[in-house]
């Protein structure tokens, strides 16, 4: 049987809070509580796999953790501040409908005043889709220019989350998306993938937009 400290270590806060209420609603014990929590939330999968798949990405998040304070540490020793990047990329993706014909946009700029902006069909495909292959569009563009200290910045919760989860955690239908994006990113190994609001991401997000010209409704005869 799983220890309290093991379970509380795997839980989401949400998951912790829905096994304190179970507890104080039925009086079982808390390691009880949220070992009932914690199976609902693994379903067929089975609470083990559960465990396994979470302490996975506790790992990969120590590992990327110690990453980036390495690169922090180099960039300290070259004089760049903690948050400054010598090429910077966005990227975003739209569906229209979803799913249904893709849009691609992206922003690329380098110290030297480059900028390259893309906006292209995607092809048809989800949201999600959309956006992996806006990452992508970008990261390429990044290797043809020759960009190094990479920093890229997008809006999709989903696509950074599984680029970063390990390989046991990504989503399925993703996958062969994740393949290409690990690719590239292994011929940038100084390049960082990170997250921001999508009031942060307009400019990108316009360009996706652009791609895909909007619907129109087509009226009987």
């Amino acid at each position: 049987m799983n220890d309290l400290s093991t379970l509380q270590a795997a839980a989401f806060k949400t998951e912790l809070a829905a096994a304190r209420q179970l507890a104080a609603r039925t009086g079982v014990a808390e390691l009880d509580a949220l070992q009932q929590v914690l199976t609902r939330s693994a379903g067929v999968a089975g609470l083990s796999r559960l465990l396994a798949e979470r302490q996975a990405r506790r790992e990969h998040a120590d590992q990327q953790a110690a990453r980036r304070h390495a690169s922090a540490s180099a960039a300290r020793t070259r004089g760049v501040g903690p948050g400054d990047s010598a090429w910077r990329a966005w990227f975003d993706g739209s569906a229209r409908p979803n799913p249904g014909r893709c849009g691609l946009g992206a922003i690329l700029e380098g110290p030297a005043g480059q900028r390259i902006e893309l906006s292209r069909d995607g092809g048809h495909g989800n949201s999600s889709e959309a956006e992996y292959r806006a990452l992508n569009a970008v990261l390429r563009a990044a290797l043809e220019h020759g960009a190094t200290d990479l920093l890229v910045l997008g809006d999709s919760q989903v696509v950074v989350d599984d680029v970063n989860a390990p390989d046991c955690a990504s989503a399925p239908s993703l996958r062969a998306l994740r393949a290409e994006a690990l690719a590239l990113l292994g011929q940038l190994p100084q390049a960082r993938l990170r997250w921001i609001p999508r009031h942060k991401n307009s400019r990108a997000d316009a360009l996706s937009q652009r791609a895909v010209p909007p619907l129109t409704l087509e009226h009987e005869a």
